[in-house]
């Protein structure tokens, strides 16, 4: 899942964007708030973290500008500001959630994880494909019962496709929903995680989930005639 960090200390911005990374996101920094209003027209995000404090326009303004242009995906404002007017003021101005800064990572992770629980709807704790089990909250994947290890990246893309299973997944979904503004569109990086995930998910198996459609993409589904 995309989000985008609206951070000015770089610092700090490139430590949550490597932490989120960890975790399967595809975390995208903006160093201000006109530079975020620019990416959010051109791309699509899951979610908003959005700093108050910002050079020119702040983060109040973002977030008003935001859902009066319609964008509906979860914000969660941060700040080092712990007065009850400036949580009410975020709220009032369309955010999802409050965070004060200096905060726990682990504490802002599951607020993260929270509000994308509650913008996808209906949440989908766990996603059957076939024999294909994913567990969303614990994140781990097992087929026919047998645990399969998957790195952040790996699951990523797995529980894209799984999400959409039966459908048509073209590269260029992938490259959009899996990695970060960093990515290069003329590698073969969508193929080697297929590749990868093919002989983690399907090797040995009679029954192939990952199915090419050549010059068109991918389908993940556990129904053989597809």
């Amino acid at each position: 899942m995309r989000i985008l960090i609206v951070e000015d200390e770089s610092q700090a911005a490139a430590i949550l964007a490597m932490g989120l990374r960890e975790q399967g996101y595809q975390p995208e920094i903006a160093g201000d708030g006109e530079r975020a209003l620019t990416l959010v027209q051109n791309n699509a995000y899951d979610l908003v973290i959005l700093d108050v404090i910002l050079p020119g326009r702040d983060g109040f303004s973002v977030c008003r500008e935001l859902r009066h242009a319609g964008y509906d995906m979860p914000i969660l404002m941060l700040t080092a500001r712990d007065a009850v007017h400036d949580r009410v003021t975020g709220i009032d101005q369309g955010a999802d959630d409050y965070i004060v800064k200096p905060f726990e990572y682990r504490e802002l992770l599951a607020r993260v994880r929270a509000l994308l629980r509650r913008s996808d709807a209906p949440y989908r704790e766990e996603i059957r494909v076939g024999d294909l089990r994913i567990d969303r909250l614990a994140r781990k994947v097992e087929r026919g019962g047998a645990a399969i290890d998957l790195s952040p990246k790996e699951y990523a893309f797995l529980e894209y496709m799984a999400l959409r299973a039966g459908e048509l997944v073209t590269r260029n979904d992938l490259s959009e929903h899996v990695w970060d503004e960093d990515y290069n569109a003329f590698t073969n990086l969508v193929e080697v995680y297929i590749l990868r995930l093919r002989r983690k998910i399907d090797s040995g198996r009679a029954l192939k989930l990952i199915r090419t459609r050549r010059g068109e993409g991918y389908v993940l589904s556990g129904d053989p005639r597809q």
